[in-house]
């Protein structure tokens, strides 16, 4: 497969290509990648570098992106790449999210249409389409929307599993090809979002934009020490788009930056999820 042209970028000077994916608007020196990893510059060209190359694909229950309003008890096809335009310290999946480059590029690319036909074949088994997730798939945004066109072609569902953190453009131009979204709401304030290379004000309107369009559950791994006083405030404005949308409160594990810190107790679980129920009607 030949190397795909990336959407929504720009010529810069000096044969440097600026990317308008998502905000980072990573201006991309030749020869060079973005932030992400997955958009490279050839020749002055933004590439989708990333295209096709997957790191991980399994047939997992639909619980388990999570969503529990949509089809619950079936499975889903799940398919994820490499890279990710954030860079969480707590990150619970860094060896894809923040491996770059030849630690993850296959051999030869998988083609969208292979996608959809293993999607395909794994009705029976109870698939009802295909899952973006385990990485940041917006970052492989082409290969993310050309599958879910052959998705949808086949009657089968698309889910995007994602950290929200993408503009407003392409967020709409993809929606008519998703059924579903989990987005992460990682802690509340910009000042939170800084220490992770992102923005809240995006990821806010991610949430707010996407639930119009399709069904959105919104998840958020609970930090000790770090977030668990921000759940009220995520509830709050989650309720303030639609108290029907589930909340997942998920519980860290020591990785990534934080492997010296101790998991979330189930008790603080609890305790939270007791105080989102006062503003939402399904907590998880």
């Amino acid at each position: 497969m030949s190397e795909r042209e990336a959407l929504f970028w720009q010529k810069e000077q000096d044969l440097a290509a600026r990317c308008d994916l998502c905000p980072r608007g990573c201006v991309v020196p030749l020869g060079g990648t973005g932030f992400c990893g997955a958009r490279g510059n050839s020749g002055g060209a933004l590439l989708a570098a990333g295209y096709g190359h997957i790191s991980s694909a399994a047939l997992d229950p639909v619980e388990k992106k999570p969503l529990r309003h949509f089809f619950p008890g079936k499975y889903i096809f799940s398919v994820g790449g490499y890279g990710c335009n954030l860079c969480c310290p707590f990150c619970q999946n860094s060896a894809i999210s923040r491996e770059h480059g030849n630690a993850w590029r296959t051999e030869e690319p998988a083609a969208p249409k292979a996608v959809a036909e293993n999607a395909v074949s794994l009705v029976p088994k109870g698939n009802i389409g295909v899952a973006y997730t385990y990485n940041e798939p917006f970052i492989n945004y082409e290969f993310m929307r050309d599958c879910a066109a052959l998705a949808h072609e086949a009657g089968l569902m698309n889910v995007a599993v994602t950290n929200g953190y993408v503009r407003a453009e392409p967020l709409r131009e993809i929606l008519p090809y998703l059924d579903a979204m989990n987005i992460d709401l990682k802690g509340w304030g910009e000042g939170f979002y800084k220490k992770l290379g992102g923005g809240f004000d995006t990821v806010k309107d991610t949430v707010a934009i996407a639930s119009k369009c399709c069904h959105v559950e919104v998840t958020t791994l609970v930090i000790p020490g770090e977030n668990e006083e921000h759940i009220e405030q995520i509830a709050a404005f989650i309720a303030s788009v639609d108290a029907e949308i589930p909340l997942h409160l998920t519980p860290f594990y020591p990785r990534y930056k934080y492997s010296d810190r101790k998991p979330t107790p189930p008790d603080t679980l609890r305790a939270l999820r007791r105080k989102a129920r006062e503003y939402l009607d399904y907590v998880y």
